[in-house]
C-alpha cells in the first residue's frame, strides 16, 4: 500500500512529517510515543487504511525526521498543542475531525487537547498503553534506558539493537535492522545515536519535569472531561499501566471500552500487533457502522 509524505505545521511553526496511507476516508491519525517514530505504526497504518480509512502517522515534534525545536519545548502540553493544530489541518484537508490512535505520549497528548485545550477537536480516542496515572518507577525505566546512550551513541546499528534486547528481553531481537536504522542517525564522528532531541529529556522544558503530580492531576482533570468515544487498551504486562490505574479511568470516564492484551507490555503494538491491529480495528467497525 503506498505511503505518500505529508508535512503539517505545528503550534511554533515547526515543521512535522507524515506518512500518509489511503487517499479518502474518514481521518485516522497515529501518534507514536516517546523516542519512537512514525515508523512503528507501519503494520497498523495499512490495516486501518484497508479498511476505508485516510490515515496519518507522524513523527511528533523532536523525533523521527519532524523538527526540533529551538525553544527546546517538550512538556506534555507542547505535544498537545501540535495536535490541536494538526488535528485543524486534517479537517480542513478531509472534511473530518481525525479519530486519534496515540501511544503513551501521544495518547497523553490526546488527553490534554480534547479534555483540556479545546473539546471537540477530536472525533474519536484510542489510548494505547496509557493512563493519566502512571506508574513513576516504570517511568523512570524508560526515561534511564534513553538517556544511557543518549552522547556516547553506538558504534553500529548492530550494538543499539543489542542494547534494546537487554532492555526487552521478552522480545525477539529483529534479523533485518532496518527498521532499527529509522530510529537513529550518523553522526560525523561516526556514532549512532538516538533520532530524538536530547532536550526531550536533558532540556528545562523536557517530557519528564519535576512537577510530575501536577502534571498528573492536571491530565485527571483532563480525562474527567472527555465526551467523546474513547477505547483504552492496556498491555497485560504494561510498566507503566496498572488494573488500579485502568480503574481509575474507566470511573472517569464509564462510556470507554476497554481491551487488555495478553502477553504485551508498554509496546503494546510492538509485542502483539495482530491482536492490537484487531481491538483497533473493532472499534473503527462499531465506531462508525451507522455513519
Amino acid at each position: 500500500m503506498k505511503h505518500s509524505a505529508v508535512t503539517f505545521d505545528g503550534a511554533e511553526g515547526n515543521r512535522l512529517i507524515a506518512d500518509q496511507v489511503g487517499e479518502s476516508g474518514r481521518p485516522v491519525l497515529l501518534l507514536h510515543g516517546g523516542g519512537q517514530t512514525r515508523h512503528s505504526w507501519n503494520v497498523a497504518a495499512e490495516r486501518i487504511a484497508a479498511l476505508g480509512h485516510v490515515v496519518y502517522s507522524m513523527d511528533q515534534r523532536g523525533h523521527g525526521e519532524s523538527d526540533w525545536v529551538p525553544s527546546g519545548n517538550y512538556h506534555f502540553h507542547h505535544f498537545a498543542r501540535d495536535l490541536v493544530e494538526v488535528s485543524h489541518q486534517i479537517k480542513e484537508r478531509d472534511g473530518a475531525r481525525p479519530v486519534l490512535v496515540g501511544a503513551s505520549l501521544g495518547g497523553l497528548a490526546g488527553l490534554l487537547a480534547e479534555g483540556a485545550y479545546e473539546p471537540g477537536v477530536l472525533y474519536a480516542l484510542i489510548l494505547v498503553d496509557i493512563t493519566p496515572r502512571m506508574d513513576m518507577g516504570g517511568v523512570a525505566k524508560i526515561v534511564g534506558f534513553m538517556a544511557e546512550k543518549l552522547e556516547e551513541g553506538f558504534a553500529s546499528v548492530e550494538e543499539a539493537a543489542d542494547a534494546i534486547a537487554l532492555y526487552i528481553p521478552n522480545r525477539s531481537r529483529p534479523k533485518d535492522l532496518s527498521g532499527l536504522s529509522k530510529n537513529l542517525r550518523l553522526h560525523d564522528d561516526g556514532r549512532y545515536r538516538w533520532h530524538w532531541d536530547p532536550k526531550f529529556i536533558k532540556g528545562s522544558k523536557r517530557i519528564n519535569p519535576e512537577d510530575r503530580q501536577a502534571v498528573q492531576d492536571e491530565l485527571v482533570a483532563a480525562a474527567a472531561k472527555l465526551g467523546l468515544p474513547v477505547l483504552l487498551v492496556r498491555g497485560r504486562n504494561s510498566e507503566l499501566v496498572s488494573m488500579e490505574y485502568v480503574e481509575e479511568f474507566l470511573s472517569l470516564v464509564p462510556h470507554a471500552k476497554f481491551v487488555d492484551i495478553k502477553d504485551a507490555g508498554h509496546m503494546v503494538a510492538g509485542d502483539r500487533n495482530d491482536v492490537f491491529a484487531e481491538a483497533v480495528e473493532t472499534f473503527l467497525t462499531d465506531l462508525f457502522a451507522n455513519v
